[in-house]
């Protein structure tokens, strides 16, 4: 089997990962109810997408 050479150096090894790098999740807010919610998904808090009302939600009971 073919060996490497020379060592490879941390900074190179860093540089040819470059693009693994974690991100934070792109948050909108909800043109409805204005709370924040993923991109290209349905709001949680009022059940909107697009403008319009894709699923119902429930109101949460006070205890």
């Amino acid at each position: 089997m073919a060996l490497p050479k020379k060592k490879t150096a941390k900074a190179r090894q860093g540089k040819r990962r470059a693009h693994l790098a974690l991100r934070l999740p792109a948050i909108d807010y909800c043109p409805q109810c204005h709370s924040p919610k993923l991109a290209h998904h349905v709001c949680l808090t009022c059940g909107s997408y697009a403008g319009r009302e894709v699923i119902k939600v429930e109101a949460k009971k006070k205890e």
